[in-house]
């Protein structure tokens, strides 16, 4: 079974469950990975039921690198109403309200953009009550498919129950041209795959916390090749930009089966986030899989430790 024939099982509710309960299902309904959505931005849409007025959230990056182009595109099937955010929006809760404020008259929103307006959107429309799509323009973070959305609320990241998109909309060509901070981004977000699935097990061990073979069985084909092939993604290989976002969709896919990110977020996440709140506000800011990057080594070396050590001695009382 290839990765994208995982996909589409998945999107067709046939793929067999590795713990034995029946098939999985998803929300979202489609997935389209091409070389180039040029032409087919509304095609991608077309059998969707987001209804006839579209909200187009992007921001002044996203908005000229594919907005533009995808509000062009829908304008001859739909009302569209284009929502631009300010240079370099906040995944924050007040944004987020904005944003529904805002797009009040719509039936659906299309995100335009990756992290931030990814989950935004996906916060925005699952309050209220609409669905959502998005086109992704980098492959920074393997949150495009999840349920929920991290937002940042009083000042501290928090991940809060959102909704997955019906259609993810993903052009390799844009994805490949992508910062290469983004892109090594998206591939440090991969990397704790490690770290979570061994953290998530120990606390099935320990403590009887339910624990699934789901998640890792959609990643176990792309995986190694993806990290084999690396250095590929810098020089904006189409087939290696192609695994990492297979990878991360199945990665999101995994926490949605799930209904919580057990699968992805571990210790490693916790470090993270530990790091954001010491962290001094002036100092340069960086993506969130460059530092899980980082704290996934911190937390392999952290469990290998624990593994390395004399087995505690259990005494009666």
């Amino acid at each position: 079974m290839t990765a994208q024939d995982s996909i589409e099982r998945l999107l067709a509710g046939t793929y067999p469950d590795p713990d034995g309960a029946g098939t999985l299902r998803v929300e979202t309904r489609k997935v389209v990975i091409a070389r180039s959505l040029a032409g087919a931005e509304a095609e991608c849409i077309e059998d969707l039921p987001l209804g006839r007025r579209l909200a187009v959230v992007s921001d002044p990056i996203t908005h000229a690198l594919l907005g533009k182009r995808v509000e062009h595109a829908l304008a001859g099937r739909a009302q569209i109403q284009s929502l631009v955010l300010p240079d370099h929006p906040h995944a924050d809760e007040e944004t987020a309200h904005r944003i529904a404020a805002e797009t009040i008259s719509a039936d659906a929103l299309v995100a335009i953009g990756s992290g931030t307006i990814n989950d935004l959107c996906k916060f925005a429309s699952a309050k209220a009550k609409k669905p959502y799509a998005v086109y992704g323009t980098a492959p920074s973070m393997n949150g495009y498919v999840s349920t929920t959305a991290a937002i940042t609320v009083h000042g501290h990241k928090k991940s809060l129950a959102a909704q997955a998109p019906l259609g993810v909309f993903l052009d390799l060509g844009i994805l490949a041209a992508a910062p290469p901070r983004m892109i090594r981004s998206g591939l440090g977000d991969s990397l704790c795959r490690t770290t979570s699935q061994a953290d998530w097990l120990l606390a099935h061990l320990l403590f009887d916390l339910p624990y699934r073979l789901a998640p890792f069985s959609l990643l176990a084909e792309d995986e190694e090749p993806l990290f084999a092939q690396s250095d590929a993604l810098i020089r904006g290989d189409i087939p290696a930009m192609e695994r990492l976002v297979r990878t991360l969709l199945l990665s999101g896919f995994g926490t949605a089966i799930c209904g919580s990110s057990h699968p992805a977020s571990q210790g490693e996440h916790l470090i993270s986030h530990f790091a954001d709140m010491l962290g001094d506000p002036a100092w340069p800011p960086a993506f969130h899989g460059e530092q899980i990057a980082v704290t996934t080594l911190t937390m392999a070396r952290l469990q290998e430790r624990l593994l390395q050590g004399s087995a505690p001695r259990v005494t009666a009382d």
